[in-house]
């Protein structure tokens, strides 16, 4: 029997990780997990509350009194806040503008890491964000870091949103992805960066398919 092992995949935003990691996880029929939505939620509930998104205690307490479940739909993952579905909520252009404003605060980025590793004790799991090779799963079997120029990066999320019926501005979102680069990888409460052992793919020129195959065979290699 093949052993269950954790897949860690980080990168920047709009570099492929979550579409690679849903793929990964349904041929392997592991559990994938959205570290990203779970911050959008908390995001879009600091919004919603008028909570200032400079006040790390305020926003700690706030996640410290939130329930975010993940949820397996029948062709994506579902969010839940309190109970209640926010899977296309969390991302509209106001939390995502606001989300790496709200995760660079220790108090939230301590509680996820907490919720994020015991999501993925039991092993069966592929999970993506910003931190999961460096912090939240440091002993992850397998780390993978998706790279992109910001330039495709802007053109995937532009379509990604008109696909999805959002307003859309191709510069904007070039000057919004390069500045959540900036802010992910400054911050001092666990920044974006490649794990020492972690394998780099540059997706620029890659269809995702050919990323997820590139995964697959570095997965074949640790779980024989």
């Amino acid at each position: 029997m093949e052993r269950q092992i954790q897949i860690a995949i980080d990168g920047p935003a709009a570099a492929g990780k979550s579409t690679t990691a849903k793929q990964v996880a349904e041929r392997l029929s592991y559990i994938y997990i959205d570290t990203g939505a779970m911050y959008r939620a908390i995001a879009y509930k600091a919004l919603k509350c008028g909570i200032n998104l400079e006040d790390g205690e305020a926003l700690g307490r706030l996640l410290s009194e939130t329930d975010i479940t993940l949820k397996q739909g029948k062709d994506r993952q579902i969010v839940l806040l309190d109970g209640v579905n926010v899977t296309d909520a969390i991302r509209k252009n106001d939390v995502t503008n606001n989300v790496s404003a709200v995760a660079r605060h220790s108090e939230v980025r301590r509680d996820m890491t907490l919720r994020q590793q015991q999501l993925a004790s039991k092993g069966g799991i592929v999970m993506d964000g910003r931190d999961i090779g460096t912090s939240v799963l440091p002993n992850a079997e397998l780390k993978i870091f998706l790279l992109a120029g910001a330039e495709e990066r802007a053109n995937r999320r532009h379509a990604e949103n008109l696909k999805k019926g959002f307003s859309s501005d191709l510069e904007n979102l070039k000057k919004e992805i390069e500045a959540r680069d900036r802010m992910d990888m400054e911050r001092l409460e666990s920044p974006l960066k490649k794990a020492d052992d972690a394998i780099e793919i540059d997706t620029t020129f890659m269809t995702i398919e050919q990323v997820v195959e590139a995964i697959m065979t570095n997965v074949q290699e640790r779980i024989r």
